[in-house]
């Protein structure tokens, strides 16, 4: 076990939650921290949960967890992290970007898991920074929040402002943060605690690789999906594809069908049109935008195909209606 590190104040979080937050990444967070206050048997970081209001607040999988407290009795926060999930463009208010306004005044430092960044930049608190979010939510991120350099790291740190992916990945922020407080041992010790096998750096990707998510091991054919998927918005001919992947069109489409049992017309289309339901679902972009954003010259070809691949057109997978 790590030596006890010198007496210090404990560095205080605060984690905010709001309506639909992710639970995973807000636990791993916590759950560092806990940790590494046990494996020092120190109290090295304290936390408490906000909400807005101070009421319990339900995460995406519908468990309610009541606060600490709320917005208007939390203070003395040397960190505050703002955790979100689905929606999170719904679930901001002038009280929240207020708060995060006057603390960021105060110096305090800001940052945010999951979606969390959403709200920081509604806020405009990332003008400046480096940021990320979940891979999910990269590309409509970006488009609703076109100034912002956003990098799609697993975790970015820039000055007093961080921003973490989802899902596990916050325990990784954290174990940084462990590691640049107190030391390398005690980061590992905390790591080995939770069953997490390394400590990833914040530039590893966040998603698992190809190969890893489609079992293929065909070289060529992995080069040609990853071609496809760099490749939504200007789409490029199947024979462009095939010829750079190093296969005739023939070849192409047998790998297709033996491997994928499709196309690579309907698998090219497939992806452009989840990219485009995606946009449609988490910015507020005119849909004949999404449509050329995702590859589609016009708004009824769109349509026509959106229709045939979810079983209604476009426009339905908004709240409220959009008049494109």
């Amino acid at each position: 076990m790590a030596k006890p590190p010198s007496a210090r104040s404990p560095r205080r979080f605060q984690f905010v939650i709001v309506p639909e937050f992710s639970m995973m990444p807000y636990t791993a967070a916590i759950e560092a921290l806990r940790a590494a206050n046990r494996e020092s048997g120190v109290d090295l970081y304290h936390w408490q949960t906000v909400t807005i209001d101070g009421g319990a607040v339900a995460a995406s999988n519908r468990t309610r967890i009541a606060p600490d407290c709320g917005l208007t009795e939390a203070h003395g926060a040397d960190v505050i992290v703002v955790c979100s999930g689905l929606d999170a463009e719904r679930h901001g208010s002038p009280a929240l970007f207020a708060a995060l306004r006057r603390a960021a005044r105060m110096g305090t430092m800001l940052g945010s898991v999951c979606t969390g960044s959403v709200l920081l930049a509604h806020a405009g608190l990332l003008d400046g920074y480096r940021c990320t979010i979940h891979w999910e939510n990269v590309a409509s991120f970006a488009e609703n929040f076109p100034t912002l350099d956003v990098t799609g790291r697993l975790y970015e740190i820039d000055r007093d402002r961080f921003t973490c992916s989802g899902g596990t990945a916050p325990l990784d922020l954290m174990l940084h943060f462990i590691e640049r407080d107190y030391g390398h041992e005690l980061a590992l010790e905390v790591a080995e605690l939770m069953l997490h096998h390394g400590m990833r750096v914040s530039d590893e990707p966040q998603r698992l690789s190809l190969r890893e998510r489609t079992g293929l091991a065909h070289r060529k054919l992995l080069d040609a999906l990853a071609r496809m998927e760099s490749a939504i918005e200007n789409p490029e001919p199947i024979e462009t594809i095939a010829a750079a992947a190093g296969l005739s069109q023939r070849q192409f489409e047998r790998l297709f069908h033996d491997h994928l049992a499709t196309t690579p017309s309907r698998h090219y289309l497939h992806l452009r049109l989840k990219r485009a339901r995606h946009l449609l679902q988490q910015t507020s972009a005119p849909i004949m935008e999404v449509a050329l954003s995702t590859g589609f010259a016009s708004a009824a070809h769109f349509a026509k195909c959106y229709r045939e691949a979810f079983g209604h057109p476009p426009r339905e997978e908004r709240r409220v209606k959009d008049p494109a």
